[in-house]
C-alpha cells in the first residue's frame, strides 16, 4: 500500500514534506478535520476521538479526547470541525443532538468546554464562520439549523428549513453573513444569518436527498453539491437565479465534496457506499476522474486537503478503521486505463466509430460528406488550444451510413403492432401470430409459432391447411410417432369388408390426424409407412362419417360416440401372391427419418385398396400410451429464445415468454427475463410505440418489469364545476363542496369508468350515456349540445 514518493512543499516559511501512508485507528471514523497549521488531524466517530500528529514518515498519536469512566453518548461524534483561526477550538456533532465545543488549552485532561443541547435529534454538520472565532452553525436531523455564540451559552438564531433533516451546512468564504444548508428533500437554501425568518433564495439541487456541498475557495459564487443521485453539480450562485455550470457523474451516492486548493476547477469526493475510492475530478471532464486513490477497503466517510494552500497532500478516514495520506503523484490515473476507440450501432443499422486521431489520420485525406452514403462520415471537434486536455481528447469520429431502405424497421413496426399477446387462447395465439409473420416475410418466425402451437396444444384442433403449409405435405411435424404400419403387404383375401370408401379422400389432403393420442399419420396411395415390432392387436371393419378420417383406438378406451365395428367373415387372411412391386422413391419414407422406427421391420402389417373402398386396420397397442408431455420439449423452448435473443430479436423471444407465460417462466431465471423485456421496451419506446410498450409491461412475467407502469404515474383531477385541484380523499370537491365526477343520466358518483364529451364536458356512466344516445342525440346535462359516441 505505501508508495516510496515524496513531496516537499513550502508554504510562507512553513514546509510541508510527506509521503503516501496510512495507520491504523482503534474504530471506524465518521469525520477528520485539519488544524490551520497541517501539522495535526483529529479523528472522530463513534467510539473515537482521537488527534494523530503528521510527521514526514507517519501518523503519531497526540491526544486521546475520550476520557472517563463511563463512555458518553457526548462522545459519539457524526461530524468534527477545527477552527481555523484558533488552533485550540475544536466543534463535534454528537448523534443525540449534542454540539460540543473543546479547547485544547485547558490543563487537564478533560478538554470539554461547553455542551449546547437544542436539538431534538442527531446533529449531522457543524460549522466554523472563516473570520469569526466565536461563531459556530450546526445543522441537524430536526430540520433546524442553529448559530451559537460560544460567549453565550444558548443558541442566539434558529433557522427552519422547513424540511425534515438538514445534510450539511457551510459558511461562505468570500459573504460574511451568507451560509448554504442542504436538505434531505432536494433543496439548497440559501441563508443570511441575520434574517432567520426565511431563506435568501432555494432551488432543487438534486433528484433526492443532497448530502454535502463546499463553497469554492477562489469563485466566490460556485457552490458544488452531491447527492444521492450520484451527481456531483457546481452552481453559479452569483447570478439572479442559480445556474448549473458542471455536473460530474459518479457510480454511488456522493457522501463528501471538497474542492481542491490552487486548481480552479478540481474537486474531491467520496461515497457513502458501494464504493470505497476517493476521487478526484476535473469539472471540465466530468466522466472520468483525474486521479483515484485506491488504499481504502470499506467506505470513505471522511475527507480533507492537508492545507488551504497545497494540493498535493489529501487526508482520509474511512470505516475499515484507517486514516490515510495520499500523495496527488501517487494516485492512479482512469484515464490512462481507458478504452480510447469505441464502437456503437444506431436504431436503423448505421455504425459509428471513434478513434484516436493517429489511427485515422491517413483517411482525413478523403472528400467530406456529400450525399455519398457508402463513405463514411468524418467529423473532427475543433479544439480549444488553452484546454488542459487538448492531447488526450483529438479524436475522430467516423459514421457508415447503410444504404437507404436496406435497414428498414417497418417489420418491427408491424410486428409489435399486429402481435397478439393475450385475450384468446394459446392455439389462436400461436395461429395468430405465425400468420403475421408469415405475411411480413419471416417464415422462420412463422414455423416457430407454429411448432409451439403443436407442442403446447391438442393436435386435434390443429388445421391441417395450416401443418401442410408450415412443415410440408407427409411430415410428422415433430410430434411423437405411435405403431405405424405397412400398406401394401396385407392379404387381398379379405373380401368386401377390409374396404374403405377413398371416393372423398381422393379429393383432398392425405393428412389425417389421430386421437387424442396425439399421433399424426400422412398416407398416400401405394405410401409405404415403416412401423414397430411391437406386438400389436388388429381391429378390422367399415369407416363411417363424412370427414373420412382415420383414428387410432385403444379397445380399452373406446368411447360410445365411434363408429361402431364388426369382424369380417374369414376368421384368418388368406394366403395372398407376394408379388414385388417395391414403391416408388416419392412415396417412399426413410426409416432414419423417425427416431422411434426400429431397424427390422419387415413383418409390419399393410393395407391395400381392393376398388372404390377399403379397410381399416388400427394398432390399439402403441409406444407410448399418450403423446409426450409438453415439459419435455422445456428445455428445446427455453435454448430457442436464448438463440432469438443472442440473434438480436428480442421481441420473438418476450412475445414467446408472454403468450406461453408460465409454461416457461420457471426454466429462465430472473435476471435474463428482465435484461430481454427492458431491451425490448427500450426498442418500443425508441419508435414511439407507447401503446405496446404498456402492454408489454402490463403482460410482463417479470416482477421487476411488471411495476414499471405503476410507479412515478401520477393522475390529476380537476373538478369539473370550480376547476380546482381535487385532494386525493373523497370525491367531493374541497373548494365548492360538489361531487365532481356526476351522471348527468342517473345523477350519481361515477366511480369507475366515466366517458364525456369532448365538446359540453358533460359525461357520466359509460353504459348510462350509450343507452341515452341510442334514442337522443342531445346532452343527457340538458345543455343543448349535440352529443355524439362512437
Amino acid at each position: 500500500m505505501e508508495k516510496m514518493s515524496r513531496v516537499t512543499t513550502a508554504l510562507g516559511g512553513s514546509v510541508l514534506t510527506g509521503r503516501t501512508m496510512h495507520c491504523h485507528l482503534d474504530a471506524p471514523a465518521n469525520a477528520i478535520s485539519v488544524c490551520r497549521d497541517a501539522a495535526q488531524v483529529v479523528v472522530a466517530g463513534r467510539s473515537i476521538f482521537k488527534i494523530y500528529a503528521i510527521e514526514e514518515e507517519q501518523f503519531v498519536e497526540k491526544l486521546n479526547l475520550r476520557v472517563g469512566r463511563k463512555p458518553s453518548l457526548n462522545l459519539s461524534c457524526a461530524d468534527v470541525v477545527w477552527h481555523q483561526m484558533d488552533e485550540n477550538l475544536l466543534a463535534t456533532a454528537a448523534t443525540n443532538g449534542v454540539v460540543v465545543t473543546w479547547n485544547l488549552g485547558r490543563p487537564s485532561r478533560n478538554k470539554q468546554d461547553q455542551l449546547f443541547t437544542e436539538h431534538k435529534r442527531t446533529v449531522n454538520k457543524v460549522c466554523f464562520h472563516p473570520t469569526e472565532a466565536h461563531v459556530l452553525l450546526s445543522g441537524s436531523q430536526d430540520g433546524f439549523m442553529k448559530c451559537f455564540d460560544l460567549r453565550r451559552k444558548d443558541s442566539v438564531s434558529t433557522f427552519s428549513g422547513q424540511s425534515e433533516s438538514v445534510r450539511d451546512v457551510q459558511f461562505s468564504i468570500r459573504d460574511y453573513f451568507t451560509f448554504a444548508s442542504t436538505f434531505e428533500n432536494g433543496n439548497v437554501q440559501l441563508w443570511d444569518i441575520r434574517r432567520p425568518d426565511r431563506c435568501e433564495r432555494m432551488f432543487t439541487a438534486h433528484n433526492g436527498p443532497v448530502f454535502c456541498c463546499d463553497w469554492h475557495p477562489e469563485d466566490r459564487g460556485w457552490l458544488a453539491t452531491g447527492g444521492r443521485d450520484k451527481m456531483v453539480k457546481v452552481w453559479d450562485m452569483a447570478t439572479h437565479r442559480a445556474k448549473e455550470v458542471h455536473c460530474v457523474q459518479t457510480i454511488a451516492s456522493v457522501a463528501r465534496v471538497k474542492w481542491r486548493p490552487e486548481c480552479r476547477h478540481h474537486l474531491a469526493t467520496c461515497s457513502m457506499m458501494v464504493d470505497h475510492n476517493v476521487y478526484v475530478w476535473d469539472v471540465r471532464r466530468p466522466f472520468v476522474p483525474a486521479a483515484m486513490f485506491e488504499e481504502h477497503r470499506d467506505v470513505t466517510t471522511g475527507i480533507a486537503w492537508r492545507h488551504p494552500h497545497d494540493s498535493s497532500f489529501l487526508l482520509s478516514g474511512s470505516k475499515d478503521s484507517t486514516l490515510c495520506q495520499h500523495l496527488f503523484r501517487d494516485a492512479s490515473q482512469p484515464v490512462e486505463r481507458a478504452n480510447p476507440e469505441g464502437l456503437c450501432y444506431g436504431l436503423f443499422g448505421d455504425l459509428a466509430f471513434a478513434a484516436k486521431e493517429s489511427l485515422v489520420a491517413t483517411e482525413l485525406g478523403r472528400k467530406p460528406y456529400a450525399g455519398d452514403r457508402r463513405h463514411p462520415i468524418f467529423f473532427k471537434r475543433k479544439l480549444d488550444p488553452a484546454e488542459p486536455f487538448a492531447g488526450l481528447a483529438s479524436s475522430a469520429l467516423n459514421v457508415f451510413e447503410i444504404e437507404p431502405g436496406s435497414g428498414s424497421m417497418s417489420w418491427f413496426v408491424d410486428t409489435a403492432e399486429r402481435y397478439a399477446l393475450a385475450g384468446r387462447p394459446l392455439a389462436e395465439l400461436c395461429d395468430h401470430n405465425a400468420k403475421v409473420a408469415r405475411e411480413l416475410g419471416r417464415n422462420q418466425v412463422a414455423q416457430t409459432w407454429t411448432m409451439l402451437r403443436i407442442i403446447y396444444c391438442s393436435p386435434g384442433l390443429v388445421s391441417t391447411t395450416n401443418l401442410n403449409h408450415s412443415v410440408g405435405k407427409g411430415s410428422s411435424c415433430g410430434l411423437p410417432l405411435m405403431n405405424s404400419f405397412n400398406l401394401k403387404d396385407m392379404a387381398p383375401g379379405l373380401g368386401s369388408e377390409t374396404r374403405l370408401d377413398r371416393s372423398k379422400g381422393d379429393a383432398r389432403s392425405d393428412t389425417v390426424l389421430l386421437d387424442s393420442s396425439a399421433t399424426l399419420i400422412t398416407n398416400e396411395d401405394n405410401e409405404e409407412t415403416e412401423g414397430s415390432d411391437v406386438p400389436t392387436d388388429y381391429l378390422l371393419g367399415d369407416v363411417e362419417g363424412e370427414d373420412d378420417e382415420l383414428y387410432l383406438l385403444d379397445p380399452e378406451h373406446a368411447h360410445s360416440e365411434e363408429p361402431e365395428y364388426v369382424l369380417p367373415q374369414e376368421a384368418f387372411p388368406l394366403r395372398h401372391e407376394i408379388v414385388d412391386t417395391p414403391p416408388g422413391p416419392e412415396h417412399l419414407q426413410d426409416k432414419a427419418d423417425s427416431p422411434h422406427v426400429s431397424g427390422s421391420e419387415a413383418d409390419a402389417a399393410s393395407l391395400v385398396p381392393v376398388d372404390s373402398s377399403f379397410s381399416l386396420i388400427s394398432v390399439s397397442h402403441a409406444l407410448c400410451d399418450s403423446r409426450l408431455p409438453p415439459d419435455f420439449f422445456s428445455a428445446l423452448v427455453c435454448d430457442m429464445l436464448r438463440f432469438y435473443a443472442e440473434q438480436g430479436d428480442v421481441q420473438m423471444a418476450v412475445s414467446v415468454l408472454i403468450v406461453l407465460g408460465e409454461r416457461v417462466r420457471k426454466d429462465i431465471d430472473e435476471q435474463t427475463q428482465e435484461h430481454w423485456y427492458t431491451s425490448y421496451i427500450d426498442l418500443l419506446q425508441r419508435f414511439c410505440l407507447w401503446n405496446v410498450s404498456n402492454q408489454v409491461v402490463k403482460l410482463s412475467t417479470s416482477r421487476a418489469i411488471s411495476c414499471l407502469n405503476q410507479a412515478s404515474t401520477t393522475l390529476h383531477v380537476n373538478c369539473s364545476h370550480c376547476k380546482r385541484p381535487m385532494s386525493s380523499r373523497g370525491w367531493v370537491c374541497d373548494r365548492c363542496r360538489r361531487c365532481a365526477s356526476m351522471c348527468a343520466v342517473c345523477h350519481h358518483v361515477v366511480k369507475g369508468l366515466f366517458v364525456w364529451c369532448q365538446g359540453c364536458s358533460h359525461g357520466g356512466h359509460l353504459q348510462h350515456i350509450m343507452k341515452w344516445l341510442e334514442g337522443s342525440s342531445h346532452c343527457p346535462a340538458g345543455c343543448g349540445h349535440l352529443c355524439e359516441y362512437s
